[in-house]
């Protein structure tokens, strides 16, 4: 598909003709008219699929793209119309990717909840205008920096709350069980072989091979399966293996209860829930050069 460019959707807004009710029709006087007009057509060329992909408009309704089309051509360099129409473009994107983009990064696939529009667009046209503005900028940023993991955290809990809890509830049960070892922070261990070699420090890479699980003993990782062990730097994985790796001599196979807050916490990982607890077989097989 021949990509439609800006300078193209520029031409086209001049000039293109159609046949469509209220659009301009063709008056080829001489070759200059002629060669205008095939200069529209030849634009038009993945104009859909531009408009489609890249604009979010539904072709169903493409007499009232050709109307908007004609009056936005028609403006001229009316400063005051040009403003309107910019107006009208950001106002389609906010409704298009911003409200629906900000709406799943906070409540995720739940696609029956959704930010405020007018409390949005509140926002915005108070700062855009300096009118009215209830916070700066600088606060607003600050806002959004603090409070986002605040609020996805509490939806996140509101949604997994049952889930988390179980997990809580499973550490504290591993917590007690005969021959647990705690490392800090939560982290518990249990010694499958026990290994004579160096212990890695934090910036070391590590070879290894492991499984890892949930509480209802799905596996969500092993390089068992994957038919190779794992090589990484201590310090490049999540806290509760760092921890972990940091405290097993080489050769040592340990069993390792992770709670989510050394984990991925309220985040979602692929078949990991907001709020695991992981469980993890780990077999330390070298320290690489």
């Amino acid at each position: 598909m021949k990509k439609f460019s800006i300078l193209a959707a520029v031409v086209v807004a001049a000039i293109m003709g159609s046949c469509t009710n209220g659009t301009p029709k063709a008056n080829l006087k001489d070759d200059v008219d002629t060669l205008t007009y095939a200069v529209g057509v030849a634009q038009t060329q993945g104009l859909k699929e531009y408009l489609t992909q890249r604009m979010g408009v539904d072709t169903t309704y493409m007499d009232e793209f050709f109307k908007g089309l004609t009056e936005g051509a028609n403006a001229g360099d009316s400063k005051k119309k040009a403003a309107y129409y910019a107006g009208i473009q950001m106002g389609q994107q906010i409704a298009q990717q911003w409200i629906p983009g900000l709406s799943y990064e906070i409540f995720g696939e739940d696609s029956t909840r959704q930010v405020s529009l007018q409390n949005l667009l509140a926002g915005f046209i108070s700062g855009a205008s300096g009118k009215n503005c209830l916070m700066t900028a600088d606060e607003a940023a600050q806002t959004m920096q603090t409070m986002m993991q605040t609020v996805k955290a509490r939806v996140m809990a509101e949604k997994f709350g049952d889930w988390k809890k179980e997990c809580e509830d499973y550490m504290a049960k591993i917590a007690k069980k005969e021959g647990i070892k705690e490392l800090g922070d939560g982290v518990y261990y249990e010694v499958i072989t026990e290994g004579t070699g160096a212990v890695p420090a934090d910036t070391n890479k590590v070879s290894v091979n492991y499984e890892g699980k949930l509480l209802n003993d799905t596996i969500f990782d092993s390089s068992y399966q994957r038919g190779e062990p794992a090589k990484f730097r201590c310090d490049q994985v999540i806290p509760g293996w760092t921890k972990a790796l940091t405290n097993m001599p080489v050769g040592s196979t340990w069993m390792v209860y992770i709670p989510q807050e050394q984990a991925y916490g309220e985040r979602e990982a692929g078949k990991i829930s907001p709020f695991s607890c992981l469980i993890f077989k780990i077999e330390l097989l070298g320290i690489e050069k």
